[in-house]
């Protein structure tokens, strides 16, 4: 590597940790406030908010590598061209082509570090933080024990226990459910434990009635039960979308069983095709995010005014990419066949910016040719 490749990449590579932190602390307090309020409401300690913090950060850095590359790739570039460094070395010979390889290496080393958090650190993040947020709903059910008081775990529930025993029974359980818009239901019993299950706590009521009440009619329904099973987890917080489930799901097994896995969450084979090659696409986008800076910068050549209009330019041609992903991520969840087009985007950046490159080698072809 060249002295100017090495100047370049260091100045590029710079700029890049700066942005990206700048962004992940922008993106990270709005989520921390949200955490915080959560989780310091229901109780946890700090340490549970910090490693949920850390737990989180592999998603938040995923999401704004291109940005930040992107934004590395144009600050640099705009400041070698206002500072005639770029013309300066285009005089000793260099073409567009290659003052574009230092930004072409650090976009291979942003897309490095995508592929490690797209493909693994992500999806292992995700799951890790799934787990400890079911620990914590399972913990959280200790709070619907307590005696003599009535709670409201959630919107339309009451709760309440007249006593619990040295064995862990609970005494004279009631429980009135108005979740449901057009029924209220409320249940009684002598009796009542608590279980974990798979899928979440139970509370098992013992020798009681239940009273449905519709409010249509204002009709009432008794039924006396031997024992019933209540499902507490609906109490608490909501359970993950199979979409999270997705994008927990690691991405050896989205190769290798994709059709287990969308019938194991139910969903079409395109979403597991869509997710696949989502991650996959990211990787490009960022290279393919630095490029577009540089090239569109490159193309306005020197100005005293700078090049800012041509950022501005770079920024809705960025835009434009990414919308063109997102847009073409709804046809591949519905037809799995249609993946290859998930890289349309990516292909889309690269071509503009091997155009770009090529018209501007032309250019100064012909200025070095008409130079005496």
């Amino acid at each position: 590597m060249s002295r100017f490749d090495r100047y370049m990449l260091s100045q590029l590579m710079m700029l890049f940790g700066f942005f990206a932190l700048v962004l992940v602390s922008v993106y990270w307090v709005n989520r921390a406030v949200i955490l915080f309020d959560r989780l310091i409401a229901d109780g946890q300690p700090i340490s549970t908010f910090v490693e949920f913090t850390i737990l989180s950060l592999p998603a938040v850095i995923k999401l704004i590598l291109p940005i930040a590359s992107f934004a590395a790739a144009t600050y640099v570039t705009n400041r070698l061209s206002s500072e005639s460094e770029l013309v300066v070395m285009q005089s000793t010979g260099f073409s567009p082509w290659r003052l574009a390889r230092p930004v072409a290496i650090f976009g291979l080393v942003v897309g490095a570090m995508m592929a490690a958090l797209s493909l693994l650190l992500v999806p292992l993040s995700q799951t890790e933080l799934n787990q400890r947020e079911r620990q914590i709903a399972e913990t959280a059910t200790a709070r619907l024990l307590t005696e003599g008081t009535f709670m409201q775990p959630a919107k339309g529930v009451v709760f309440y226990i007249r006593e619990i025993d040295g064995k862990g029974i609970l005494k004279d359980v009631f429980l009135s459910d108005q979740s449901k818009p057009d029924t209220t239901v409320t249940y009684t019993a002598d009796e009542a434990f608590l279980i974990k299950d798979e899928a979440g706590p139970k509370l098992i009521m013992i020798d009681g009635l239940a009273q449905v009440v519709t409010r249509n009619d204002n009709r009432l329904f008794t039924t006396n039960f031997a024992d019933f099973t209540y499902d507490i987890s609906s109490l608490l917080a909501a359970t993950s979308s199979t979409k999270k489930s997705l994008e927990r799901t690691p991405t050896l097994e989205l190769l290798r069983a994709p059709k287990e896995i969308a019938a194991t969450l139910g969903l079409p084979d395109g979403w597991v095709a869509a997710e696949l090659h989502g991650r996959i696409v990211q990787i490009f986008m960022c290279g393919i995010a630095a490029l577009v800076g540089f090239a569109t910068l490159l193309m306005g050549g020197f100005s005293r005014f700078g090049v800012w209009q041509n950022i501005v330019y770079a920024f809705a041609l960025l835009i434009v990419l990414e919308g063109v992903r997102s847009a073409l991520v709804d046809p591949v969840r519905k037809d799995a066949e249609l993946w290859p087009a998930m890289y349309l985007a990516p292909a889309l950046g690269g071509l503009l910016v091997i155009l770009i490159l090529f018209s501007k080698t032309r250019s100064f072809s012909r200025r070095r040719v008409s130079t005496p």
